[in-house]
């Protein structure tokens, strides 16, 4: 049965923005005088919004949090669309699909609606909600359940796409059918660990389980 609403994640999913990110963390890093760190390492920290995020990266100098996450704010809002672009076929499939979509990220929504209109994205998505917009963050539901509530469309009914166990745990707990992308920075066996069954590795691939 195809879905009446669709909702993604966004880093991961739709969007590879991890090298801005990880820049970004690192500018922010350098400029407190605290050691930067690996990109593959800070990739590992992305999932969980941008508190998460640099909590982790000045971790254990927790004390330099709230100067380290407001230099990456500014760092990243001038720096957000240098190297980001969408997965390959996912602007394509976007068009190609009928249903309501929406976005519901841990990124600060701000920096999540820069990125969509940046890249051309943002009209398809009928709402597109990130952290600080919504009443808390992944895998709480209420996120999730309040997008379908303005969408008119019960969570049986809706389909939840992502990248991350985050993404796994938001989506059962908000009652809705998981499908699981491969390419993302989860990957295929940390999404199998977290519960997903339907996971898969193409934008072809996507399709055909949305439609």
């Amino acid at each position: 049965m195809a879905p009446e609403a669709i909702l993604f994640d966004l880093d991961g999913t739709l969007v590879d923005s991890r090298r801005d990110l990880a820049a970004s963390v690192n500018l922010a890093l350098r400029e407190l005088a605290l050691p930067e760190r690996p990109a593959e390492e800070i990739f590992g920290f992305i999932g969980e919004g941008a508190r998460r995020l640099l909590e982790r990266s000045v971790a254990p100098r927790l004390e330099a949090l709230e100067p380290a996450l407001a230099a990456w704010s500014r760092h990243y809002s001038e720096h957000l669309l240098d190297t980001t672009r969408p997965y390959p076929g996912v602007a394509g499939l976007l068009d190609r699909l009928r249903p309501p979509l929406a976005v519901h990220t841990n990124k600060p929504g701000d920096f999540a609606r820069r990125i969509l209109d940046g890249l051309g994205l943002a009209p398809r998505f009928a709402q597109v909600v990130g952290g600080g917009d919504g009443p808390a963050r992944k895998p709480d539901p209420e996120g999730a359940r309040a997008i379908l509530a303005r969408l008119g469309v019960a969570p049986d009914r809706a389909v939840y796409v992502g990248d991350s166990h985050i993404d796994v745990a938001t989506a059962h707990a908000a009652g809705l059918r998981f499908v699981g992308v491969a390419w993302g920075l989860g990957g295929e066996a940390r999404l199998r660990d977290a519960g997903a069954s339907e996971i898969v590795s193409t934008s072809e691939e996507l399709r055909r389980a949305l439609c």
